[in-house]
């Protein structure tokens, strides 16, 4: 058989997205994808089979009434995409018969669906997966085909809860019915990590949108690659291999880890098989963690196998031009975008941008941080960089801490606490910002601040009190600065020969020495600047 001499990788996503609206698509039953609510504590989810009605268990003479929250989070996502928003939507019954739809159908849309037609530009990835704001456009553009409203199916669990073996599967209807929206794009990507950085563009503009939580782990994002490969052959030929649908990727490793498998496999498949792409030849599979490899699942259904036709339950939705418009006006600066003016207007370095613009939380405490400490006279950018610092290491470093007592407790699946939990204000973190920015509280006293205002007997406190209370705020008496830095280098009499020998790096030392002379209360800055005019 020819060699291959040249591969082409052919790659589609669909990603679903679990909306979260507090009931579900087709029903009130609450969400598992708004639980826990965003303000609760524990993280715990509800027990199987709690969060079920009629409807989702199918049962007969229920009626299902469409959730407008999931069809307003649907379009914004789709305007979001860049695609266009038909006026008319309509919903469909895609038959098939598993234990986790008990209904026997699935109500989506196959004919008229929410939003077609769009387009996204790939991001560059920064090496810790962020979307890089400082990089160039890249130019590659993925066409969006569709995106659709649909309901999700329940669970089939394989083991008891706690992991234990059992001779049976349990049905959990909690997630059936979910609101989930399906994003499908063309085959336009040729790498994984253009998927890669197509999915954590999508994460993040879901997120930002409000409509998910965005917890891959908890399955609110799930990503299926549709893989093949175009193979020039030493004979001249070109042939594509079957298409493979990877199945329910619940993270972005995953993703990568498959399409890499795959575009390993097809040309060693080939040549073992020598099976083409042709009509139904798509197959399903999935991914194994453990040996890093897909495994077959079946052989994927065409459309006529699903015998869609329209839910007579279900009336068509009639979308106002008004309406959509409104929608469209609440979808504003998307995450990539909000980083990018803040490194061009703000300062802010690609790192702090890139991991502020993402969460909506840690951006509106910020920015409501930044206006209030540039009220109090500081100049914007250096507000900005102050209050990056507070929100990005001081208040990132106390909800990690309380991010892993919630994963100890109750598994890696719960979710994360972010720095805009803590209970503290934009108020208080300009003010925090301010101080610091005017020579008034050193970084470490800084740091202490805000650990105060995160305790809850200070929450709601006002920072510059506090500080003052705590006796934290900086001395900027010259006399005792100058007490301070002779006996520093008194009592480091070596740290101070290198500084006169042009080693700065020695100075750190000699700061930290007047820094733990003054109680904490010296300005950092201050003390360098001291040092350095007295060791010349």
């Amino acid at each position: 058989m020819a060699q291959v001499v040249a591969t082409r990788a052919i790659i589609g996503m669909e990603v679903h997205v679990e909306l979260a609206a507090r009931s579900k698509v087709f029903c009130a039953a609450p969400s598992p994808a708004a639980w826990p609510e965003p303000d609760a504590t524990d993280g715990e989810e509800a027990g199987p089979n709690t969060m079920v009605d009629h409807l989702t268990m199918g049962l007969p003479g229920s009626l299902p009434t469409l959730n407008g929250r999931a069809v307003r989070d649907a379009v914004a996502v789709g305007l979001a995409l860049g695609c266009q928003i038909n006026r008319r939507t309509r919903w469909d019954r895609k038959s098939y018969f598993y234990p986790d739809m008990p209904k026997n159908y699935q109500i989506s849309q196959h004919q008229e669906p929410l939003c077609v037609g769009g387009r996204v530009e790939v991001p560059t990835l920064r090496a810790d997966g962020l979307c890089d704001p400082s990089a160039p456009p890249t130019g590659r553009w993925v066409r969006v085909r569709r995106a659709h409203l649909e309901e999700d199916a329940g669970k089939l669990l394989h083991e008891a809860p706690g992991g234990s073996a059992i001779g049976c599967s349990i049905l959990d209807l909690n997630r059936a019915g979910t609101a989930l929206l399906e994003i499908v794009t063309e085959p336009d990507l040729t790498s994984a990590q253009d998927a890669v950085a197509l999915g954590t563009w999508l994460r993040d503009v879901c997120r930002g949108l409000g409509v998910t939580r965005g917890v891959l782990q908890r399955g609110h994002m799930r990503f299926e690659p549709n893989i093949n490969t175009e193979l020039t052959l030493s004979d001249g030929r070109t042939v594509r291999t079957p298409v493979v649908e990877v199945k329910n990727l619940n993270s972005l490793r995953a993703v990568r880890g498959a399409i890499e498998h795959e575009l390993r496999e097809q040309p060693r498949r080939l040549a073992a098989d020598g099976l083409v792409m042709r009509p139904g030849a798509k197959t399903t599979r999935g991914w194994d963690e453990r040996s890093a490899a897909t495994v077959l699942q079946r052989e994927k259904e065409e459309a006529a196998d699903y015998r869609y036709f329209p839910d007579p339950d279900l009336p068509p939705a009639e979308l106002s031009a008004a309406w959509v418009e409104g929608v469209r006006a609440s979808v504003g600066e998307l995450p990539l975008e909000w980083s990018r003016r803040a490194v061009r207007q703000l300062g802010l370095s690609g790192v702090e941008a890139a991991q502020l613009g993402p969460e909506p939380g840690l951006r509106g405490l910020f920015e409501a941080a930044v206006a209030h400490a540039t009220g109090l006279g500081c100049p914007a950018e250096r507000a900005a960089r102050a209050v990056a610092v507070a929100t990005l290491q001081s208040l990132a470093r106390r909800a990690n801490a309380q991010t892993a007592a919630r994963h100890e407790k109750l598994g890696s699946g719960a979710a994360p606490v972010g720095a805009w939990e803590l209970g503290l204000s934009g108020a208080q973190v300009g003010d925090v910002a301010a101080m610091r920015e005017a020579g008034e509280l050193s970084a470490q006293n800084a740091d202490a601040l805000l650990g105060l205002l995160c305790q809850g007997e200070h929450r709601g406190a006002d920072a510059r009190r506090l500080a003052q209370e705590r006796g934290l705020l900086s001395h900027r008496d010259q006399d005792a600065m100058a007490q301070w830095v002779t006996r520093a280098i008194q009592e480091h009499p070596a740290a101070a020969a290198d500084v006169r020998a042009g080693k700065e790096a020695a100075l750190g030392r000699l700061v930290g020495a007047v820094m733990k002379l003054s109680g904490g209360t010296a300005d950092g800055a201050q003390a360098r600047d001291a040092l350095l005019a007295a060791l010349r």
